[in-house]
């Protein structure tokens, strides 16, 4: 077989008499020299990725090395702690608490996540009325979110005390009895989700007002003119073109109340006899809450809500990628 060479590149330079060959340039693995852009986008990458790296990736790991092995408090500091597999998983599903916090966990998302919405909806298509009064209106309403977790959660500790708490002052003053809010079973569950609801509601209203905002108002005067109502304008209109902005809020609610854990702390602990307690709390209590903490089980449970949280935002992905499809 006869082999082709290619002839070397002869180029002349300025100033000198002959043709001097040239050394080829540079290329990189994919036969291109990166160009300028190239690296300016690496440069603007790098930052994002060693932040993802160590604040993300990083904290994953530990928290799925802890849930492996079986650490003490020496060998947490030593890192010589066994390797135990999915021993501390066991343990986590055996133990009594699991099914009441995962019950816990579940109503307090969803009662938290339908509230928030509705109410934060409901808002946010008054706001958007554009009266008056409404730019002052919605800066007020932001206050619960700007508030600071804990000054949220001991303001509704104190509301709903057994005992010097407005809200039973005004329960007597209509003639019902007082509640115990916070100390009774019954009672310590709904009594969170109400705080929880009331903190959440900013974010939704800020959100799908913003939705709101970008619907253009021809199509409501084109449906007034066709002689829908306002119910028929709101389901017709406003609810399925919000559904983008829906989705991605309801989404984050849902992460958010996951793992909320200050308002139930503060207020309830968790109980009492663990009628408050979710995963959040019972994660902390695990490994922090207790003179012997079980570092193990703790980072346990808190991978089944990073679990949960992944699969919840893997179904929205998926909805997300069907829906443009379509």
């Amino acid at each position: 077989m006869k082999q082709t060479t290619r002839p070397p590149d002869h180029r002349s330079v300025p100033g000198q008499g002959g043709a001097v060959t040239a050394p080829p340039p540079a290329r990189g693995p994919t036969g291109r020299r990166p160009t300028s852009t190239q690296w300016a986008a690496w440069g603007f990458l790098a930052p994002v990725t060693v932040y993802l790296a160590l604040f993300y990736a990083y904290p994953l790991y530990r928290n799925l090395d802890l849930s492996l092995r079986d650490y003490t408090v020496r060998s947490f500091v030593q890192g010589d702690a066994p390797f135990t597999g999915l021993a501390n998983y066991r343990k986590v599903f055996d133990d009594p608490t699991f099914a009441p916090a995962l019950l816990h966990t579940a109503l307090f998302t969803a009662v938290c996540l339908v509230f928030q919405y509705a109410i934060g909806l409901a808002l946010a298509v008054f706001f958007n009325q554009n009266f008056r009064l409404s730019p002052t209106l919605r800066a007020l309403f932001l206050v619960p979110w700007l508030l600071p977790l804990i000054v949220s959660a001991s303001t509704w500790s104190w509301m709903l005390n057994s005992e010097s708490g407005v809200v039973n002052a005004v329960l007597h003053a209509v003639g019902i009895s007082p509640v115990n809010w916070l100390t009774s079973p019954s009672w310590s569950l709904p009594s969170v989700i109400i705080a929880n609801i009331w903190i959440g509601v900013p974010f939704n209203l800020v959100v799908l007002y913003s939705g709101l905002q970008s619907i253009p108002a021809g199509l409501y005067e084109a449906a007034a003119l066709d002689g829908a109502g306002a119910w028929r304008r709101f389901w017709s209109i406003t609810f399925p073109l919000l559904r983008p902005v829906s989705a991605i809020t309801l989404l984050l609610g849902l992460v958010y109340t996951l793992k909320v854990f200050d308002i139930i702390w503060i207020m309830t602990k968790g109980g009492p006899a663990d009628s408050s307690t979710t995963f959040a709390t019972w994660s902390y209590r695990l490994g922090f809450g207790n003179l012997l903490p079980a570092f193990g089980p703790g980072a346990a449970v808190g991978n089944l809500l990073v679990v949960a949280a992944l699969v919840f935002g893997l179904v929205y992905v998926r909805v997300q990628r069907k829906q443009a499809l379509s």
